[in-house]
C-alpha cells in the first residue's frame, strides 16, 4: 500500500530567534487522519513551530509545502472569545451556525451564553467547540486540557479518537497523550525527531536517544582532547603549520560548543518543610457544607496525618477548592467538627494566579517588599540567581509579565511558593502549562518532600505518581476517599462522577422492582462504644489538644527575645526545657487521640 502524501511538510525549516536559531534544519510531516505529540521543553519554540505548520509565519530558510485546500483549525494556549454569544463566537470561523451550536452543546455549553466572564474552562471547551466545527483537514491544539476537568478531558479523548482529521497537539498531559496519540515529533536542540509510536513509548526511546546524544559528545570531547594533544606535540605540526588540521581541530571545537548550549538546562527545584508540624494535620467528623440551597458536600468524615499526599478530585464547580478551605481551617463547616492541629505553616499556590499582575516584571514578581535579594528557605538569594534557577534568563527579569509564556508563568509561582518554608503544600492545578522536565521534577519534589501535601489536580497520572489518597466530588453533594491515586479511585468507584440515570428509567432498564428492605438493614444493630475510662481519657486529651499549643506558643515567645540568654540564661533554660517538654507531650497525646479515635470508629462500624 502506497504511503498517503502528507498534509504539510517542512523541509531543512531554519527560523531566528535573536542571536541564535530557534530551529536549525527541521524536517517534519503531517500525515492525513494521524494524531500526533508535539512535546519539548518550555521555550524549545513548540507553539511557533505550530505556527510555522500552519502558515502564520514564515521561516527564514527551507521549505514548507501543503497538499491543496488543506483546512486547518487552531485552539492556542489562551484562546480569545468574542462575540456576544458562545454561538456567534464559534460561528465566526468557516462552520454553520447549526454546527457550532451542535458542537458547542456536545461540550456542554449553552449556545446562547454570553462571552463575558467566562471560567477557564468555559473559554476552553468553547474554542474546541469552534474548532471540532469548522471540520478541519488539520486540528492544532496547543494545551487543550488545561482549565478542563476530567470529565471533559475524557469527552476530548472520545471526539478524537473517532474523529476523520488530522490532530497535531502539544500538552503535558500524560495520561492524555498515551490515549489519543499514534505518533510523536520531539522538538530538541533546534530539530525535530519523529517516533512513528504512541506517546506510550516515548519514554523509553528518548532515554535511548539521549544516551546516544552524551555517547556521541563523550567520543568528540576525546578526540579532541587527543588532536590537541597532537597537534601542540607533533614536530612535524609545528614544522609545516599545517593548517588543515588546525582548521579541523577549531571546528570540532566548534561542534562541541554549539552541543553543549544545546544541552537542556537543570530546573533547581527545593523545598524547606519548616517546622515540623504536630502529627495531627486536621480530622473532620460528619463535615457538611452548603451555600445557599445547595451542599457542596455532606457528611465528609477523614482524618490528614503529617506527610500524607492528598488528591482532590471532580468536576469544575464540584466545590473543591471550597474543600481546602474547610481542611485549612479558612471556613467554618454548617455541621460537623473541624480539628486542625499544631504548627501548621501552609503555603498555597492557586491555579487563578491571583497577585501575577500583567505589567508587573518577574523582578518585582519574586521581590514584592522591593530590593535585589529574595529570602529562599531562611537564606538570603539575588533575584538574579534564583530566577536562573527556574530557568529564566537576565534578560527576562525586566521584562513584564504579560510576555511571559503559561509555562513560565506558572514556574514563576512554583518559584514564588517555594522559597518560603512549609510544613504543608496545597497545590491547585500546579501542572498546567509545564513541560514534560518540569514536571518529571516537581514530582521528584514532591515525593521527597517530608511535610503534608494537599493536590487538587485534574491530570490523572500525576495524581496517580503522588497521591497517597483521592478524594473525590461528583458536584451533587456526594464525596468519597479511596486509598492511592486516581486508577484506584475509579477501580473502586466505578461511575461515582457520571451523570446519575433517573430511578425510573434504572427500574425500567433492570425490569424488576427495588427490593424491599429487610428486616435487619430496617432495624440495624446497636454500634458498640467506647468504655467509660476511654471516654473520659479522650475528654483529657481533647482539652490538652487545645491547651498545649498555647504553652508552645508562650513558650516560644519568651525565647524570641534575642537578649534573652545574655540576661538571664536560667530563664531561658527554663523556657527551652518547657517548650520542648510541652512539644513531646503533644506528640504523645496525638498518638494516644488518634488510636482512641481509631478505636472508637472500629467499634461503631
Amino acid at each position: 500500500m502506497a504511503a498517503r502524501p502528507p498534509l504539510v511538510a517542512l523541509k531543512d525549516v531554519r527560523l531566528q530567534d535573536g542571536p541564535r536559531p530557534l530551529f536549525d534544519g527541521v524536517d517534519m510531516a503531517i500525515e492525513p487522519r494521524t494524531r500526533a505529540a508535539l512535546v519539548g521543553r518550555n521555550g524549545a519554540g513548540k507553539s511557533t513551530l505550530m505556527k510555522l505548520v500552519m502558515g502564520l509565519i514564515e521561516p527564514d530558510a527551507g521549505d514548507r509545502s501543503v497538499q491543496a485546500g488543506t483546512r486547518f483549525a487552531y485552539v492556542p494556549q489562551e484562546p480569545d472569545i468574542k462575540g456576544d454569544t458562545l454561538l456567534d463566537y464559534a460561528a465566526s470561523g468557516e462552520a454553520e451556525r447549526w454546527t457550532a451550536e451542535s458542537w458547542l452543546t456536545t461540550f456542554g455549553l449553552d449556545p446562547n451564553k454570553s462571552t463575558v466572564n467566562l471560567s477557564g474552562g468555559e473559554t476552553r471547551r468553547a474554542a474546541l467547540a469552534k474548532a471540532f466545527a469548522e471540520e478541519p483537514d488539520l486540528l492544532l491544539l496547543d494545551e487543550p486540557t488545561n482549565h478542563l476537568d476530567i470529565l471533559a478531558i475524557e469527552l476530548l479523548e472520545n471526539e478524537l479518537l473517532s474523529a476523520r482529521f488530522a490532530v497535531l497537539v502539544v500538552s503535558h498531559d500524560r495520561a492524555f497523550l498515551n490515549r489519543v496519540t499514534q505518533s510523536v515529533h520531539w522538538l530538541e536542540g533546534r530539530k525535530v525527531r519523529t517516533l512513528d509510536k504512541g506517546f506510550v513509548a516515548f519514554d523509553e526511546w528518548a532515554a535511548k536517544v539521549m544516551e546516544e546524544e552524551a555517547e556521541s559528545l563523550r567520543r568528540l570531547t576525546k578526540r579532541i582532547e587527543a588532536e590537541t594533544y597532537t597537534f601542540y606535540r607533533s614536530i612535524t605540526a609545528q614544522r609545516t603549520r599545517n593548517e588543515g588540521r588546525a582548521r579541523a581541530l577549531q571546528a570540532m571545537r566548534a561542534d562541541r560548543a554549539e552541543r553543549v548550549k544545546d544541552l537542556p538546562r537543570e530546573l533547581q527545584l527545593g523545598v524547606d518543610s519548616g517546622v515540623t508540624s504536630g502529627k495531627l494535620v486536621a480530622d473532620l467528623k460528619g463535615v457538611t457544607k452548603r451555600f445557599g440551597d445547595r451542599t457542596i458536600f455532606k457528611g465528609l468524615t477523614t482524618r490528614v496525618i503529617r506527610g500524607d499526599r492528598l488528591a482532590i478530585v471532580g468536576p469544575n464547580g464540584a466545590g473543591k477548592t471550597t474543600l481546602v478551605k474547610v481542611l485549612l481551617g479558612e471556613l467554618e463547616p454548617d455541621e460537623g467538627t473541624v480539628r486542625m492541629g499544631a504548627n501548621l505553616e501552609p503555603v498555597y499556590l492557586d491555579q487563578s494566579r491571583e497577585g501575577l499582575k500583567s505589567d508587573m516584571t518577574l523582578w518585582d514578581a519574586l521581590t514584592p517588599g522591593g530590593g535585589d535579594s529574595i529570602l529562599v528557605r531562611g537564606h538570603s538569594k539575588h533575584v538574579a540567581a534564583y530566577a536562573k534557577e527556574f530557568l529564566f534568563q537576565e534578560g527576562q527579569l525586566r521584562q513584564p509579565i504579560s510576555t511571559l509564556s503559561g509555562g513560565e508563568r506558572n514556574r514563576l509561582l512554583l518559584a514564588r511558593a517555594l522559597a518560603k518554608p512549609a510544613n504543608m503544600l496545597i497545590l491547585d492545578e500546579p501542572t498546567n502549562d509545564l513541560d514534560m522536565d518540569t514536571l518529571e521534577k516537581l514530582e521528584e519534589l514532591l515525593e521527597s518532600y517530608d511535610g503534608t501535601l494537599i493536590l487538587v489536580s485534574h491530570d490523572r497520572d500525576f495524581v496517580d505518581r503522588l497521591a497517597t489518597s483521592t478524594i473525590a466530588m461528583n458536584g451533587r453533594g456526594d464525596i468519597v476517599e479511596t486509598p492511592g491515586g486516581w486508577t484506584d479511585f475509579i477501580r473502586q468507584n466505578p461511575g461515582f462522577l457520571s451523570p446519575p440515570q433517573p430511578a425510573a428509567a434504572n427500574a425500567r432498564i433492570s425490569g424488576a422492582e427495588p427490593a424491599p428492605a429487610s428486616k435487619a438493614e430496617a432495624a440495624p444493630k446497636k454500634a458498640a462504644k467506647l468504655s467509660f475510662k476511654d471516654v473520659h481519657r479522650l475528654k483529657e486529651i481533647e482539652g490538652l489538644l487545645e491547651t498545649l499549643p498555647v504553652e508552645i506558643a508562650k513558650q516560644d515567645a519568651i525565647l524570641s527575645d534575642p537578649n534573652l540568654y545574655s540576661r538571664d540564661p536560667a530563664a531561658f533554660d527554663r523556657a527551652m526545657k518547657a517548650a520542648e517538654k510541652a512539644r513531646a507531650q503533644l506528640e504523645e497525646i496525638e498518638l494516644e487521640w488518634l488510636e482512641l479515635e481509631e478505636k472508637k470508629a472500629a467499634l461503631a462500624s
